[in-house]
């Protein structure tokens, strides 16, 4: 029985090119489509997309797993993966674990049986150990989130400092009583340790001591921000900025201010995070951290695909680039 291996050779073209052709991507040249279907007859060769990822003879589908879809960043990162996925003939599967263990779990087992061939985790709810069992089945790949030192591919940003010039930047503005408010927990290991870690040290470097009354955790949307900014409103001693983990919370927390009388900046100064579309629209705009979405994107599909056509097997770290952009919030 003839596989897509045989059908590439006698093609002449690449396994990635067969497989767009078999899956009815456009993106192929009309002759090499011609090639490729001329093989495909001539070695009576029929695609069996399950059986060929029981066989393991070749990747077709990428699992992604996001703790929120609708946070926008996640959305936006899985559009950046599935365009780049799509455009080398695979297909995305998504799924949402809602920061929940036995989610997530749930969705590496489908990695076990064949259901993906590859996962792609956006964030990590259970511990790597339990993660790193799955690993015999198929590539995982982190986006987003790292371990260091485990042994497993990662596109990441620098999330300590990214923190660390945000926060510096409302320190250069003038402000020595300075709020902090991350979707994680503020200790030193776990979700958001770096940035943990580079607010702690902006912070020491200018001599400020960090007010426990004015860390808020476990935010993540424009209501959590709305609740944190209440909580503001209610302090007999307030902050005069607040560095946030997500431009959802962040925006949240301008609109309650904003009802409730406080000047943006003068009463407080507000960073987010990610650089969503929401932080242009709103009034003032905000200043927040640019993240490279569709960079972190390509660049895992990136991955995937050179160790599926067995041109590296290597552990990746790649770290991109982000941005502060300075905005009407600050």
């Amino acid at each position: 029985m003839a596989t897509i291996s045989d059908v590439a050779k006698h093609a002449g073209l690449s396994k990635t090119t067969v497989s767009r052709v078999i899956n009815n991507s456009p993106h192929v040249a009309p002759e090499k489509r011609e090639k490729v279907l001329h093989a495909m007859k001539e070695l009576n060769y029929s695609p069996n997309p399950s059986a060929r990822r029981m066989r393991g003879n070749i990747m077709t589908s990428i699992g992604v797993i996001v703790p929120r879809i609708v946070n926008p960043f996640f959305s936006y990162l899985v559009d950046s993966i599935e365009k780049a996925a799509y455009e080398h003939g695979y297909q995305v599967v998504i799924f949402q674990s809602d920061e929940r263990r036995e989610k997530e779990l749930s969705f590496l087992e489908m990695l076990k049986t064949k259901q993906v061939d590859a996962m792609i985790m956006t964030a990590i709810e259970n511990d790597w150990e339990v993660i790193e069992s799955y690993k015999q089945y198929g590539l995982i790949l982190l986006c987003n989130e790292y371990l260091l030192n485990k042994g497993v591919s990662t596109v990441r940003v620098d999330q300590m400092n990214a923190t660390f010039i945000g926060v510096k930047h409302l320190i250069e503005k003038g402000h020595r009583k300075i709020a902090y408010c991350t979707g994680g927990l503020f200790a030193d290991d776990g979700k958001d340790k770096d940035r943990n870690k580079g607010f702690q040290k902006a912070m020491k470097e200018a001599g400020l001591d960090v007010n426990p009354q004015w860390v808020f955790v476990e935010r993540h949307s424009i209501e959590d921000g709305k609740k944190v900014a209440d909580q503001i409103i209610k302090m007999e001693d307030k902050p005069t900025a607040i560095f946030t983990g997500s431009d959802e919370v962040a925006g949240g927390i301008l609109v309650e201010l904003k009802s409730n009388g406080f000047k943006i900046p003068n009463d407080m100064a507000i960073i987010g995070f990610d650089d969503q579309p929401l932080a242009e629209i709103i009034d003032p705009k905000l200043t927040t951290i640019r993240q490279p979405i569709s960079k972190m994107g390509e660049k895992c599909v990136e991955i995937i695909v050179s160790q599926n056509q067995g041109k590296g097997s290597e552990i990746i770290d790649c770290e991109l680039q982000n941005e502060l952009v300075i905005r009407e919030s600050t």
